[in-house]
């Protein structure tokens, strides 16, 4: 529904800002240029989509292989004692913690096929266990918050659509990505812990997010005393690494279970090429309502109109370009990632803004659309701080990702 209002406000707030233009400075130019935007946008569209189907389906295939071979249920027994104490009005051993912790894993896998599933039995249970059945249960609101924060480890579909959009290196935005979404999920969990009073001073938390920070403040330091092209270098090398040995261990998992890996891989291929064909008309729908957005000349404006608030008080406005996929993300994922693509064509893949966009996708999730789905899938009316708690997750998301692409690209 929201997607809707956004994509009708594209063209009437561009056919208005043609008509302005067209009024009063006399511009004859702008309202072909905005027709040639919708055919170009619907071409751009299609073919990324098609370019995608390659990638995709190789990694929906590998994630079937670490899926068939026990990966997310080692990564939930790994969880456990972290999950329990961040709900703990879920009583010891109710099969709901099993759902959440296997939603959680799913998600920081990048199996969203997978675990949107597991999220909504993990609602279903909770509702039982929820004594007020329109209001949300505080151990409701903490999940919600844990997805929309967008804790991801492989972030497949941003590292695809970089290799479709021509970028040199797709995989240097995976340890910025990692950086931002972990700040963002931890402040996610921080926020949400302070309004449900739920005590974070216990040895478990404080080893686990103590140890977090620790490691994640080792990598920031340790990548702020490297120069841009060795910074560049580590990373991607870093990326590549890792990227290659989760793939191998999957396999490795699937060997050791005792699972046919080739039909895992092939399963999980055929859902890449039906999931690369589903997106086309989403696709073509929102590049062809931004690609009329700016060529009417009203997405200019609004950048300027940010850039000179952002000028005026003293800070770099080379990020403002960026943000629409920054302020999209909460509320479309088809949306931002409309904003990124469109951004990675209009700026490059490699560059400042291109890169940017792409950790802002990384960086947090879509928490109305994740609210909407998941609450009305029980039938919940009053929400309480679920929204905020999970804006300002999102909102310490985007100020991380800003801070580290400048960090890392600036």
């Amino acid at each position: 529904m929201v997607l809707n209002y956004i994509w009708i406000a594209f063209f009437i707030i561009a056919f208005v800002v043609a008509l302005v233009k067209l009024i009063f400075l006399g511009d004859f130019e702008v309202f072909p240029a905005m027709m040639d935007s919708t055919f170009a946008s619907s071409k751009t569209a299609f073919e990324i989509s098609l370019g995608l189907t390659g990638v995709l389906s190789l990694w929906l295939g590998v994630m079937k292989i670490g899926e068939r071979g026990g990966v997310v249920n080692v990564l939930a027994r790994l969880l456990s004692p972290v999950f329990t104490r961040l709900f703990p009005q879920i009583p010891k051993g109710h099969p709901v913690t099993g759902s959440i912790f296997m939603n959680i894993a799913a998600n920081m896998l990048g199996l969203d096929n997978a675990a949107t599933p597991l999220g909504l039995k993990a609602m279903e249970q909770m509702q039982e266990l929820n004594t007020k059945k329109d209001t949300a249960s505080d151990p409701m609101i903490m999940f919600l918050v844990l997805n929309t924060s967008g804790l991801t480890i492989i972030p497949v579909s941003i590292l695809v659509y970089r290799a479709q959009m021509g970028a040199a290196q797709p995989t240097d935005i995976f340890v910025p990505i990692l950086l931002a979404t972990f700040f963002s999920t931890l402040a996610g969990i921080i926020v949400t812990s302070l309004y449900q009073r739920i005590n974070l001073l216990n040895r478990t938390m404080l080893l686990t997010l103590g140890g977090m920070c620790a490691f994640v403040a080792a990598v920031i330091w340790g990548f702020s005393q490297l120069d841009s092209e060795s910074m560049n270098l580590w990373s991607t090398s870093i990326a590549n690494i890792l990227l290659m040995t989760i793939i191998v261990g999957f396999i490795v998992a699937g060997v050791l279970k005792k699972v046919n890996v080739y039909d895992a891989f092939i399963e999980g291929a055929k859902d890449g090429f039906t999931t690369a064909v589903r997106i086309i008309p989403y696709l073509v729908a929102i590049l062809v309502g931004i690609g009329v957005f700016r060529a009417s000349g009203a997405m200019d404006a609004l950048i300027g109109g940010i850039a000179w608030c952002v000028e005026a008080v003293g800070l770099d406005t080379n990020f403002v370009a960026a943000l629409p996929t920054a302020l999209m993300k909460p509320l479309s994922g088809s949306g931002a990632r409309g904003m990124m693509v469109d951004a990675m064509t209009t700026y490059g893949a490699d560059s400042f803004v291109g890169r940017l966009s792409c950790i802002f996708q990384g960086s947090t999730d879509t928490t109305f659309y994740i609210l909407a789905v998941y609450f009305g899938s029980v039938g919940i009316r009053y929400t309480r701080h679920a929204v905020a708690c999970g804006l300002l997750a999102d909102l310490a998301g985007i100020i991380a990702a800003i801070s580290i692409c400048y960090m890392f690209f600036g």
